[in-house]
């Protein structure tokens, strides 16, 4: 009797341990099932664009204001076009679920377009890149597959003749009056540029006319003040490769605040780039030296008692831009002597730079430092209170500096598609 038992407890323990082998396949198909199934869309963006416009027109992903909450990553990079408006850079990374998904697409947009245009033409674009993650995520059976009728496979012949030769022109003008019961501002500007772009050629003019009148009246005594500035600058500019161009620079100006009366120069250049120009969105790391000549007519005598003089100056500048996930900087160290005298020279450099901390938190520094010892322009004798107070004269320093700090953090929900610009 109790061998019987015993029989029949063996049983059951292998009825089941048959049904438990019988689970097994079906639990494992389950979890491939499971594993299958991607994470929704989480969409992190970070460009210099419309991002309410393009939250609120992708509504099938989760927008995301920290990148560190995202699995989709998308930074927009621009930059100014030979048209006259922006090429964007789109790069599209990946992470978890979607980490071997990425891409890069490109957008450009002219100085005819309006905002709402190239708000349009880079959501088109976004939404272009993000249709491979789509098809990886549990929407891909809700994706519906239209081609234009114009779109059939047939190669398309487009007429690329420009009727300008890649100029692109603009004219500007501007008027301003300021009146108080004691005083009294006007001033007007004009301007003409011009840029001619290819990809091996750079050709670029401006010109600009600055008038400004004050009257300051104080006890019966009335303060005047009158500034004019005309110049004319040009330069042509050739690749030679890569990381290898050079140019010439020349132009023209007449300036009663900088004492001149008339000054023209002409000034060969040469620039090499570390990195090659094709990732200028991205990194650039420049060097550039200059050399030339100066003619100087003044308005007023300087301090060394010269009315006109004939100098030679030479320049290096460097300038370094970054703009990657963690934040950008950019950096700009100038120094420039003249030939016959080196202790007649100018150092100036100018900086910014934004981080990212950690989730939220973003630090931005900028500042500029000058060490001025090249004023050779400087008119002689004391300069008057109203020179002082009024601007009206460049007045001798030895150095400049400037300093600016922010801090912003920003806290609360993540995943907030809403967008609502009520009021």
């Amino acid at each position: 009797m109790p061998r019987q038992v015993a029989i029949r407890s063996l049983t059951h323990k292998g009825y089941l341990f048959y049904f438990f082998l019988l689970l097994l396949p079906i639990s494992a198909f389950a979890q491939e099932d499971e594993s299958d199934e991607k994470a929704p869309m989480r969409l992190y963006i970070d460009c210099n664009c419309d991002k309410n416009y393009l939250r609120q027109e992708i509504q099938y992903v989760g927008h995301v204001r920290d990148q560190s909450q995202a699995n989709i990553k998308l930074f927009i990079y621009d930059i100014a076009n030979a048209s006259g408006g922006r090429k964007y850079n789109l790069e599209f990374e990946g992470k978890g679920d979607y980490e071997d998904i990425f891409g890069t697409l490109s957008y450009d947009t002219t100085a005819s377009m309006t905002s709402d245009e190239v708000r349009k033409g880079l959501l088109e674009k976004v939404q272009s890149g993000l249709l491979k993650y789509v098809l990886e995520s549990g929407l891909a059976d809700q994706v519906t597959y239209t081609v234009n009728s114009d779109g059939t496979g047939e190669v398309q012949e487009v007429d690329f003749t420009d009727p300008w030769n890649n100029w692109i022109f603009e004219v500007y003008a501007s008027a301003e009056l300021d009146k108080e019961s004691s005083r009294r501002e006007f001033e007007y500007r004009a301007g003409f540029e011009s840029d001619h772009v290819t990809e091996k050629w750079r050709i670029r003019s401006n010109f600009r006319l600055y008038q400004s009148n004050s009257e300051y009246e104080r006890n019966d005594e009335t303060f005047t003040s009158e500034r004019y500035q005309f110049l004319g600058n040009g330069s042509v500019v050739r690749s030679l490769s890569d990381q290898w161009s050079t140019g010439l620079f020349a132009g023209a100006r007449h300036d009663t605040f900088t004492n001149l009366d008339f000054r023209y120069y002409f000034e060969p250049a040469i620039e090499f780039n570390i990195f090659p120009y094709r990732e200028v969105l991205r990194r650039e790391i420049t060097f550039a030296y200059k050399i030339g000549y100066l003619h100087n007519d003044y308005i007023e005598p300087t301090i060394y008692g010269k009315l006109e003089e004939n100098v030679f100056r030479h320049s290096l500048d460097m300038q370094v831009r970054y703009r990657q996930p963690w934040g950008s900087v950019y950096t700009r160290l100038l120094g420039s002597a003249f030939l016959d005298d080196f202790e007649k020279n100018r150092i100036q450099l100018n900086s910014s730079l934004s981080i990212r901390v950690f989730k939220g938190l973003s630090v931005r520094f900028s500042g500029r430092f000058e060490i001025i010892r090249d004023q050779i322009n400087l008119p002689g004798g004391d300069a008057s209170i109203e020179d002082v107070l009024l601007q009206q004269k460049q007045i001798a320093t030895d150095f400049e500096l400037r300093f600016s700090v922010g801090l912003s953090y920003t806290f609360g929900s993540a995943f907030n598609n809403v967008i609502n610009t009520r009021l």
